[in-house]
């Protein structure tokens, strides 16, 4: 009687070769953007790539940190001497701030900033909710419902990203003069809208085309329509798309200069065009400059610290399938 050999034990590490991931049916062969992807993580997740980083970001806010600093101090201290001389008087006492800059830049009769301020964000809030409720709309038509052209005018919308808005400040101030709607926000929030529109289409759009399908043939399988459907069953989903493109539009329109300049007149004015004449008019008087401009980034700077989280969730929304 014979007895039947038993076949060696291999041990599981052999069983994967390299260019091999264990999945849960056996070894899977990896493609080579996934190998790519491994290498590029490896890369940047070593020690030089985060002291690299380190070192850009902290290069990047000197800058912010002498504009904050150089606005609290004194009108002579600021022109005896750099805004870096500051820190050894920190140790020693030595060093002196005040609030007088803000307050001429706000409140003075030169400057009254506290006006413009007002003015961003009436200017701000509205060419945020205009653009991205059209452009839901009309990007829900262009992921569900079928039309003749579909295809072609949405490729025309989204090329309109490439035209210079340089190109249409003449031909739109023109327009609203001849309707009469030149020097009141509504040109200021129309502008910028119009601008913001093929961005908002476009990435809105993807996101869209990125739910499944079932989800929407299971409401149109229940009765619902195009209204229940964009409502109730999509606009949940929308909302990292949504914040993200909405910290976007806020932070363009708040530093926006050009558009302002452009068709706002000078009781609507928004806050960087006053910032842009102080320096022209009052080159010399860095404490106020200085303290206005700090206040007109300020507001932008708080909503990107704060909301960073959902702007990169929304631009990353839906890039990963699988």
């Amino acid at each position: 009687m014979t007895s039947t050999p038993i076949p060696p034990v291999v041990p599981e590490t052999d069983l994967t070769r390299e260019g091999e991931t264990e999945g849960p049916r056996g070894p899977r062969k990896i493609s080579r953007l996934e190998r790519r992807a491994i290498a590029a993580k490896g890369r940047l997740s070593s020690p030089w790539a985060s002291f690299i980083a380190i070192l850009i970001a902290i290069l990047w806010t000197i800058p912010s940190i002498g504009l904050l600093v150089t606005s609290f101090r004194p009108e002579l201290d600021i022109r005896r001497s750099g805004w870096w001389t500051v820190i050894p008087g920190l140790f020693t006492g030595e060093a002196e701030f005040t609030l007088d800059n803000y307050d001429q830049a706000l409140y003075g009769s030169g400057a009254d900033l506290a006006t413009y301020f007002v003015n961003s964000f009436v200017i701000t809030l509205p060419a945020v909710v205009i653009p991205i409720t059209l452009a839901l709309l009309a990007a829900y038509a262009f992921a569900w419902i079928e039309f003749r052209g579909r295809n072609i005018l949405f490729v025309a919308i989204f090329a309109l990203q490439v035209v210079p808005l340089q190109v249409a400040l003449v031909p739109l101030l023109s327009d609203y003069v001849t309707v009469g709607l030149n020097g009141t926000f509504w040109t200021v929030w129309l502008s910028h809208s119009i601008f913001a529109l093929p961005l908002a289409i476009f990435l809105l759009h993807n996101f869209m085309k990125d739910i499944p399908r079932s989800l929407v043939e299971a409401a149109r399988v229940d009765g619902a329509g195009h209204v229940k459907i964009f409502f109730q069953v999509l606009l949940p989903l929308l909302v990292p798309a949504i914040a993200s493109f909405a910290i976007f539009q806020f932070l363009w329109v708040w530093n926006d200069l050009l558009v302002g300049l452009t068709f706002a007149s000078t009781e609507s004015y928004p806050l960087t065009v006053r910032v842009a004449e102080m320096a022209g008019s009052r080159g010399g008087d860095w404490h106020i400059l200085t303290a206005g401009a700090f206040i007109s980034i300020i507001v932008p700077l708080v909503v990107f610290v704060l909301l960073q989280r959902y702007f990169v969730r929304g631009l990353l929304a839906g890039s990963v399938k699988g």
